[in-house]
């Protein structure tokens, strides 16, 4: 039996935070995962809540329309995410009776969801035994086996049959459940709470003397880049049934960013050029 297992189930059953998707249908899982993606807890906690209040089954889902669901969607990130959760939720809706799949492989067939989002929702949707490696659980477990402050920016084979031979045979979803939670309010990127770690003896970058890595991703600035001048055009879009171009050329000093902003929110299917140079969100 991995050693590691039982003080951080314990743990993990005495501190773990009140998540409302932790007690919910496959289908709220689902709806978590894909807007957990690049996302904190705090963020989209509020917005889980009124999207499945609004849509507690993919078939509602599926009966909106792209404007209504980016609109829903607000100002979590990466909006995208919301087209391809609507366009999973049409395909479980019209192919699997409406009823997220259980299974890896068939998940990973639906748009938006990767081999980590498909590991995740098989884990905590129905307590399958899949190898969850979300960025918590990778650097906790980086700290502890590998003595590293940080892991590399994607998993590697190596990595993977390591953490294979942690996961125990029962229960494989608690496992990653608290393993997530402790890397995501302990062991923490930058000043980890290691007072507070049930497995601190037995951690391998303490035993180092915690030593520094260059590998943790620096955060881009969000103010000033394509991706906030792309969020400020579908916030005022939300506000609006549709903008001229030279009203929406008014909400970012770059005319040229706007431009292309535009031009490739149109590629992304998540705005409509109209007739006068007008847009609107897709209808």
């Amino acid at each position: 039996m991995n050693p590691l297992e039982k003080p951080i189930v314990t743990w993990f059953k005495k501190n773990k935070r009140d998540l409302p998707w932790r007690n919910t249908s496959p289908w709220g899982v689902m709806v978590s995962e894909y807007m957990l993606q690049q996302t904190p807890v705090n963020r989209v906690l509020p917005k889980w809540i009124e999207w499945m209040d609004r849509w507690p089954t993919p078939a509602d889902l599926a009966k909106a329309t792209p404007a209504q669901v980016i609109t829903a969607w607000g100002r979590l990130g990466y909006p995208r995410r919301a087209l391809r959760l609507h366009a999973a939720a049409q395909i479980i809706a019209e192919d699997f009776n409406n009823e997220v799949p259980d299974d890896e492989i068939t998940l990973q067939m639906l748009p938006g969801i990767g081999q980590y989002t498909a590991a995740a929702i098989a884990a905590f949707a129905f307590e399958k035994r899949t190898l969850v490696m979300d960025v918590n659980i990778r650097r906790l477990l980086t700290r502890l086996i590998d003595g590293n402050e940080h892991p590399r920016p994607a998993p590697t084979t190596r990595e993977r049959a390591a953490r294979l031979t942690l996961m125990p045979q029962k229960n494989a979803h608690v496992w990653a459940a608290a393993t997530m939670e402790l890397g995501a309010i302990v062991c923490t990127s930058s000043n980890p709470k290691c007072e507070l770690c049930p497995v601190i003896a037995a951690c391998n970058w303490r035993k180092n003397g915690y030593p520094k890595t260059d590998l943790i991703r620096k955060s881009q600035d969000w103010h000033g880049t394509d991706r906030k001048c792309r969020g400020t055009i579908i916030q005022a879009l939300r506000e609006n049934p549709s903008l001229t171009e030279s009203a929406i050329k008014k909400l970012w000093p770059d005319e040229s960013q706007v431009e292309k902003a535009l031009k490739t929110l149109i590629e992304d299917q998540l705005i409509q050029s109209l007739p006068r140079a007008r847009y609107r969100l897709p209808q």
